[in-house]
């Protein structure tokens, strides 16, 4: 991949920059491991989120968008380079990125924007500057994992300011009807944290002509389900559907890898019920404890006189299995953990409404670099808004975890826990979804007659040539997709 940031900078940059000042400015909120269906705006009739339904009704709400990678790092880094997971290399949490890849937030700063980032980003090294140099100006950083809290700018706030900080933020009360419920008030939280300086953020940026990048990033609702009162009873009395119960005989008929990650550590896919229903609640809570914050960056954006000319997106990394087939969490292809919410609001740029276009989520980039007036470079491997036919992902399944107890290690040779070769993937249609696991055979879910994804009819006679059409097409996507990197356009000689 050779489009470095000197290729950029000598792409006709310097009169790209000249204009900045009339671009838009982008308003970029994620949330970690956010369930497409867990939006009133998609459907759900019990779920809090008055603040990202009102961004829906005035944005292109695709219903169809799919990440390619259902796990933090690689979605991540796809997200903000426009490019497949096996491009970029960035297959695994906590591993560096290649430092040719160029983010968003470099492309746009180095044409006069004004670049920040709040709350995770999950890169590596954990650091403020290491952030900045791949195009940030300011970042504040928490990334909600206890080993890097010495790099947490929220940590160090809130040793300012909580006096009771000692209390760790992710503890939870020794008495409480809800047995999540958090130990440390609202207002010291790591969401209500991220709320603040994100609207910080954006009043500092939208006091200067220049258009601005901003990238605010919630931990929540990313397990553990830890909630301050007085979220931790908002669902109290409210019966949340819960996915029906699997048994070891079921995740036994699934392919080897996907046994291997459910069946990891202690499994918990016969989780008691009762336990069940308070992870879905505090879930839910959690949801809405992110809704409200992002209910206040929506209103600072409004007061700033800068909304008509900023488009805001709202995304996330993967979704969360809650158990669907008797995982907590999310790596696998199931649609719990692939399938995403994605709104784009910009006036006058992208009409609103519900598209029922498949969309990969790699094409959130080069979208944002159009509607901005940037030349998308030839290594992007992401598209303009657009009707796809297929959609693909990939994963390391199972998910290389390392660190305290978790020992998933991948050695070269042999893999990871007997699987030799752990790099699955997706492709999924309208109607059918395939996945690839090299030596271990797949799944083939037919999503018209089984949306849930139960019957697996990746040997069954009568659809071969479905599975036969559709290994070729994730061949097509692997020879094809890297072309632009590996295919030079001419000799060096005359």
């Amino acid at each position: 991949m050779e489009m470095t940031r000197r290729a950029f900078l000598g792409s006709g940059s310097a009169s790209l920059m000249a204009a900045a000042e009339t671009r838009p400015n982008v308003l970029m909120i994620l949330a970690d491991q956010f369930r497409y269906d867990c939006l009133g705006a998609n459907g759900n009739r019990i779920i809090r989120t008055p603040n990202l339904d009102r961004l829906a009704a005035g944005a292109a709400n695709f219903e169809r968008a799919f990440v390619q990678a259902p796990v933090c790092v690689p979605s991540r880094v796809s997200l903000l380079t426009g490019r497949y997971p096996h491009s970029h290399k960035n297959r695994v949490n906590y591993t560096p990125c290649d430092a040719r890849e160029v983010f968003l937030q470099r492309m746009l700063h180095d044409i006069g924007y004004q670049t920040g980032s709040v709350g995770k980003l999950h890169y590596w090294p954990p650091t403020a500057e290491h952030a900045r140099s791949t195009g940030f100006d300011q970042v504040q950083l928490d990334d909600g994992h206890g080993a890097l809290d010495k790099y947490s700018d929220y940590v160090k706030w809130r040793n300012q300011h909580d006096p009771n900080a000692r209390t760790p933020y992710l503890a939870t009360a020794p008495k409480g009807k809800n047995p999540f419920r958090g130990a440390i008030p609202y207002e010291f939280t790591p969401v209500h944290w991220t709320g603040e300086e994100s609207c910080r953020m954006l009043r500092e940026f939208a006091a200067t002509p220049r258009p601005f990048f901003l990238h605010c990033s919630f931990f929540k609702p990313h397990a553990p389900y830890t909630v301050p009162e007085p979220y931790d009873t908002m669902f109290d009395d409210v019966e949340i559907p819960l996915p029906k119960p699997v048994s070891l005989e079921d995740i036994q008929k699934l392919p080897l890898p996907v046994q291997r990650l459910i069946l990891r550590g202690k499994p918990v896919y016969d989780m008691d019920r009762r336990r069940l229903e308070w992870i879905y609640r505090s879930y839910y809570a959690s949801v809405a404890m992110v809704d409200r914050e992002i209910g206040r960056i929506l209103d600072e954006l409004d007061r700033s006189g800068r909304a008509r000319d900023t488009i805001v997106i709202f995304g996330t990394d993967h979704g969360d299995q809650l158990l669907e087939h008797g995982l907590e969490g999310k790596n696998l292809f199931f649609e719990a953990s692939v399938h995403v919410p994605l709104l784009v609001r910009a006036p006058g740029r992208i009409e609103p409404g519900k598209r029922r276009d498949l969309t990969e989520v790699i094409d959130v980039m080069p979208s944002v670099l159009d509607m901005c007036g940037v030349p998308i470079s030839k290594h992007i491997q992401g598209r303009r808004f657009g009707p796809r036919e297929m959609v693909f992902s990939e994963n390391i399944i199972p998910e290389i975890i390392t660190g305290g107890k978790s020992d998933f290690y991948f050695v070269p040779g042999e893999g990871v826990k007997g699987i030799r070769h752990p790099d699955a993937k997706m492709v999924r249609t309208d109607r059918w979804k395939l996945t690839h696991y090299p030596g271990h055979g797949g799944e083939l879910y037919d999503l018209q007659n089984d949306p849930g994804e139960e019957r697996n009819l990746y040997t069954d006679p009568a659809h071969k040539s479905t599975v036969s059409d559709l290994k070729a097409a994730l061949l097509d996507w692997l020879i094809t997709a890297d072309e632009n990197d590996q295919i030079a356009e001419h000799w060096m000689v005359g």
